[in-house]
């Protein structure tokens, strides 16, 4: 059983999540919260597995600052936005879901974050394309030798050696003309 945190300041949209997310029986939503307040109150009343949490929300609160209260007491947070951040946190999120997404992508972006919190490994993970899993990504990037100096391009040393050795014709030449 997964018991999952909504936070969604739309209504229409978080009710729409609620249903699809409660599609499978061994998926609970605790509670639905439209700000980083009403999300702290609703773990107050019952503790979450998991949230699922817009960047964007009502009364000036972001996504950011509702994941970084919920990774203090320790509930991973799953980002469902329109426009995924540009680089990777994983201190704060398992990743982001961006949206439009489908049940079928709800349905497996929940079993890839069900998979990460329970410590299992799946042998072939079955991932939507628009599902970003930051730990993946870090560790793609630490595995990623740094990049070496960039190696010039032989036209373009070859250019720069050929004005070398122009400049230096030209000064013999003249040298030439007033000697």
């Amino acid at each position: 059983m997964l018991n999952i945190l909504i936070v969604e300041d739309e209504p229409l949209f978080a009710n729409t999540l609620r249903h699809l997310v409660e599609l499978n029986p061994l998926h609970t939503v605790t509670d639905v919260a439209e700000d980083s307040a009403g999300a702290l109150a609703a773990v107050a009343q019952r503790r979450p597995d998991l949230a699922l949490v817009d960047l964007q929300l009502a009364h000036g609160s972001t996504g950011f600052s509702v994941a970084a209260k919920l990774a203090e007491m320790e509930i991973p947070c799953l980002f469902t936005s329109g426009k995924a951040p540009s680089f990777p946190i994983p201190d704060l999120a398992l990743g982001c879901l961006v949206k439009p997404f489908s049940e079928e992508d709800l349905v497996r972006a929940l079993k890839a974050a069900e998979d990460i919190v329970r410590g299992r490994e799946r042998l072939r993970p079955s991932r939507p394309d628009n599902l970003r899993l930051y730990a993946e990504e870090r560790a793609a990037e630490e595995a990623t030798p740094a990049a070496a100096a960039p190696i010039p391009e032989r036209s373009s040393a070859r250019r720069r050696w050929r004005d070398r050795i122009g400049r230096l014709w030209r000064g013999v030449q003249r040298r030439r003309s007033y000697g």
